[in-house]
């Protein structure tokens, strides 16, 4: 018949005639077009196995996750904003056995969009933990994880878009950080990972909790990671790297490769005190009455 289809659909050439010749064309153009429309898929892991000693004796007896801020837990929130993501496919709730059956009770009434797996980290006790990168380390490596991964803390309540996130390091097609300006460099002291950013918003320098803070820039524990990024996890682990901290392992990555800081400004609690606590339900007071018809 004498045609020919190079390799972009939109310099597409063909030297035939006829209505159905012309409707196989178009299919053709259709299906390149849906396959670039394709979205990449992600993890989403959501780190929920410390102890919270800091809030004994509220969290003895439950963890911090499934703390409720009005008619939701911590962790009801960070899936709602989660369920919004057409490019999360999975999710991995990680957790340790003393507050398994905590998390299944929870899943058990969530009814969640996407697919959502518990993964308990096999300790019992705050003294047993392997901290937040081990557990980070330990779902990748069990599930064999090679995507791309979005990683948020479970004491984390915030107003921002992860959908603006996610596309933020889409665009700059690196691993970033979520980070929120505090003013107060004071505050960040010994509590905060602090960044430092260029004009194109790359990290310059990352610290994690320093006794003198250089800015007021500081870490929500909220990260994408690229499937590069997490493939030089091991060789971090190897190195001998801090697991207790992501901070550590971030301070440790943007040394190895472009790592980029997004800004937002609005509202963010970090749940690791009675004081953040109480904050965190004034706020929900004053959000639910503003939003209460009059």
């Amino acid at each position: 018949m004498g045609w020919t289809l190079k390799k972009d659909w939109k310099i597409m050439c063909a030297s035939i005639e006829g209505d159905w010749k012309c409707e196989l064309r178009l299919m053709i153009i259709s299906e390149h077009i849906e396959k670039r429309k394709k979205v990449i898929k992600i993890k989403a892991i959501l780190l929920c196995a410390g102890y919270a000693t800091r809030l004994y004796p509220l969290t003895q007896n439950q963890p911090k996750a499934l703390l409720s801020i009005g008619e939701k837990t911590i962790l009801g929130h960070i899936m709602d904003q989660v369920e919004q993501l057409g490019e999360v496919d999975e999710v991995f709730v990680v957790t340790n056995d003393r507050f398994l059956s905590n998390f299944w009770s929870w899943r058990e009434t969530y009814n969640p969009k996407k697919k959502v797996h518990l993964f308990s980290d096999g300790t019992k006790s705050n003294d047993e933990r392997i901290g937040a990168i081990g557990d980070l380390q330990l779902v990748i490596e069990r599930k064999g994880i090679d995507d791309d991964i979005l990683v948020i803390a479970g004491d984390n309540l915030f107003e921002f878009s992860l959908r603006d996130f996610v596309g933020f390091s889409k665009a700059k097609k690196a691993s970033a950080v979520a980070l929120f300006d505090i003013k107060e460099k004071e505050k960040a002291a010994k509590r905060y990972g602090v960044a430092k950013l260029d004009g194109d918003s790359r990290v310059t320098e990352f610290q994690e909790k320093p006794a003198n803070p250089e800015t007021s820039l500081v870490s929500t524990a909220c990260y994408v990671f690229t499937g590069e990024s997490m493939r030089k996890l091991r060789e971090y682990a190897a190195q001998g790297g801090k697991k207790d901290n992501p901070g550590d392992f971030v301070t440790w990555l943007m040394r190895q490769e472009p790592l980029y800081g997004f800004i937002f400004r609005e509202r963010w609690f970090d749940i690791g005190s009675f004081e953040a606590l109480e904050e965190a339900y004034e706020w929900h007071k004053l959000k639910a009455a503003a939003e209460t018809p009059p």
